[in-house]
């Protein structure tokens, strides 16, 4: 590990500066007013907030000339000297780059020996407003924590001595044990549709931090398919990286880290189902770091000091691209060329921008509100939104091509699983995204007072699938105020522990309650979910064409002639439940076919749309699909990756080559 010292010798003119490196260089010696900066010092490091070369290039013989802006993983591991390096700032513009120097140099495994200069500034501009005038807090030194109440007025501004946080980062894994924010009741919570996870405090997320295990190889980011599942972050998030930030109080740098893989971490810490923790190595033997709370509350204190801010291209390659759907995929893709310099219009036929994240999730889960300001954050930065245009229907599915030059389809698998039973055709059984959608448009348009929404209020409700939106309809069920409520799940109850065949890494298969269910046994007193039901058919009351009832039928999983696990009814296990409300929460079966049959796109086996994963190019040149569209029903997480991806190979196909990662 590299150890430095950062001096910052502001000059108020390029002579001046020009002087002071030529003083530095010519007239010192070892008995200099340097020597003991000097002293051990392998190297020098010149670094300027614009260009190194302007003011450094030949007054330091022998310097590695770096902009601060250079400094980054690749810059420390290959470029700079291991040892005692002496870093020398002569921006003479205030105190900027030298504090900003230290930060990223800290972040990047850099222990900071001594800070000359710079912390006025610092103290300014850099604290939260939370802790602005209250300390200087470093977090540069990985194993004592530094809080520094004042700079010292000594004739270097160095600071006191730290005071320690406690806990040396590599044992903090045994020191620290899991602890995440408390949620509201359940209770309670159900008379809102309101976000009821709360944060936890600053102090208590370093030390979440600190339990990162600095475990050598970290599964977490990996972001490969183990058995069928996630395991590790699809996005490859760096969090060891930003886990470690935060455990030296380095906010800002985390957010940049997070951002560096993650266009829209308000959206996975509070949706995703976080793969990344299921394969922390921590969580082999411990319960595993708090990755996902770690993520939202990074992103989550960024928006509230306002570091998060447009960033608009600085200059525009002429090239125009469509993006179909509005999505996690398509915002993903959008950001991204949009940052390249393309113009980007995305279209979308719903009233609102955001597709499953604004109408298919509800609002209590993720708030509208962090929708709509990441949209209005794209929208600043020059991103294009058509809303209430359905293309191949409102808007000739032909003229993509023809207005754009390229096009990237982000559509999402739409096409929901149905249940082939008698009785399906009832008023009354409603897919699961019908349910959502209306309640959360009518929620948003009216607080519900229009009354265009599926209600449950004073039904017998079940809802049919054990997945996350089966959870959602669970939880909008209730807040209805719905008379009861079961959730069938076709398969077993999972383990309340890792089966042997379901080692780590592998996303582990054990039983839970989410939310839905925690409010569901807060209301009726137990888990909603009854397991290895199936359903027989749905049956209707006087009324002959509104549900009244439906008939079940246990079932267990066996193996048929050909080795395969099939359902086998159990005799005697038939059952008759109540109900005026059926909820359809199967999951999904592929893109809609509309748009593509009018574009001409080639499908797979599965209906998917024909592209191959990592290029992402259809059948269609120029066309090209992303998300769920392309790999069917998945997370939202692997959406993003896939539109970042899409995003790269579009550059590419439109520029010749691409520097979108």
């Amino acid at each position: 590990m590299a150890s430095l010292v950062l001096e910052h010798k502001p000059a108020k003119s390029t002579q001046a500066r020009q002087h002071f490196l030529h003083k530095l260089t010519v007239e010192t010696d070892a008995s200099d007013v340097y020597a003991d900066l000097r002293a051990g010092v392998d190297a020098f490091v010149v670094v300027d907030p614009r260009s190194a070369e302007a003011y450094a290039k030949g007054h330091v013989p022998g310097a590695l000339n770096l902009p601060y802006r250079e400094i980054d993983r690749d810059a420390v591991s290959a470029r700079l000297p291991q040892g005692k390096v002496y870093v020398l700032c002569c921006a003479g513009i205030g105190c900027n780059a030298s504090a900003k120097a230290a930060i990223r140099l800290a972040a990047f495994g850099c222990a900071i020996k001594e800070l000359v200069g710079g912390l006025e500034w610092w103290q300014k501009k850099r604290l939260s407003r939370s802790d602005r005038g209250r300390a200087w807090e470093t977090g540069m030194n990985p194993v004592n924590d530094s809080t520094v109440e004042k700079p010292s007025t000594n004739g270097h501004g160095a600071p006191p001595a730290p005071k320690p946080l406690g806990v040396a980062k590599p044992t903090g894994f045994m020191k620290f044990t899991r602890e995440l924010p408390k949620d509201a009741d359940p209770a309670s919570r159900l008379r809102h549709y309101k976000e009821f996870h709360e944060h936890l405090p600053e102090e208590s997320l370093r030390k979440q931090g600190a339990r990162c295990m600095d475990c050598g190889i970290p599964f977490c980011h990996t972001g490969n398919l183990v058995a069928g599942m996630a395991s590790g972050c699809p996005i490859n998030n760096l969090i060891p990286e930003w886990n470690d930030l935060v455990f030296r109080g380095l906010w800002h740098e985390a957010l940049e880290r997070l951002h560096k893989t993650n266009n829209f971490p308000e959206f996975t810490g509070r949706v995703c189902p976080a793969p990344c923790e299921g394969s922390c190595v921590l969580g082999i033997s411990e319960p595993p770091v708090t990755i996902k709370n770690m993520e939202v509350s990074i992103i989550d204190k960024a928006f509230a000091e306002g570091w998060v801010t447009p960033e608009v291209p600085a200059k525009r390659t002429g090239k125009k691209v469509a993006v179909v759907g509005s999505g996690p995929a398509g915002l993903a893709c959008a950001a991204q060329l949009n940052r390249a310099g393309h113009t980007v219009t995305v279209f979308e036929r719903a009233d609102r921008v955001g597709g499953l994240l604004m109408y298919g999730i509800p609002n209590m889960k993720l708030d509208k509100a962090v929708v709509k300001r990441r949209v209005d954050l794209l929208a600043k930065e020059g991103v294009t939104f058509v809303t209430g245009t359905e293309v191949g229907k409102n808007y000739p599915a032909e003229n993509l091509r023809k207005e754009f030059d390229a096009v990237a389809l982000c559509t999402g698998a739409t096409a929901p699983r149905d249940l082939p039973v008698p009785g399906r055709e009832l008023k009354g059984v409603h897919f699961a995204m019908e349910f959502l959608h209306q309640n959360t448009k009518s929620l948003l348009d009216s607080s519900h007072k229009d009354g265009k929404f599926i209600s449950a209020a004073g039904k017998d409700v079940i809802v049919i699938g054990g997945g996350d939106t089966g959870t959602d309809c669970v939880g909008t069920a209730l807040r209805h105020g719905c008379k009861s409520l079961v959730q069938f799940e076709i398969l077993p109850r999972p383990p309340d522990a890792r089966a042997s065949d379901n080692p780590w890494p592998q996303w582990p298969k054990v039983y839970k309650m989410d939310y839905g269910q925690e409010e569901a046994a807060a209301v009726f007193g137990e888990d909603p979910r009854r397991y290895l039901i199936s359903t027989k058919k749905i049956v209707s009351g006087p009324n002959a064409k509104r549900v009244k009832e439906i008939h079940t039928v246990q079932i267990e999983w066996a193996k048929d002639a050909q080795g395969r696990f099939v359902p086998k009814e159990i005799p005697g296990s038939e059952k008759v439940w109540p109900a005026q409300l059926v909820l359809l929460a199967m999951g999904f079966v592929g893109p809609e076919a509309e748009l593509l049959k009018a574009l001409g796109v080639a499908q797979d086996e599965r209906s998917n749309v024909k592209a191959e994963h990592g290029k992402f190019a259809t059948s269609l040149p120029g066309v090209f699909a992303a998300g769920d569209a392309r790999r069917g029903q998945s997370l939202v997480v692997w959406a993003i990756n896939e539109g970042r991806g899409a995003a790269r190979e579009i550059d590419r196909f439109l520029m010749g080559a691409s520097d979108l990662p």
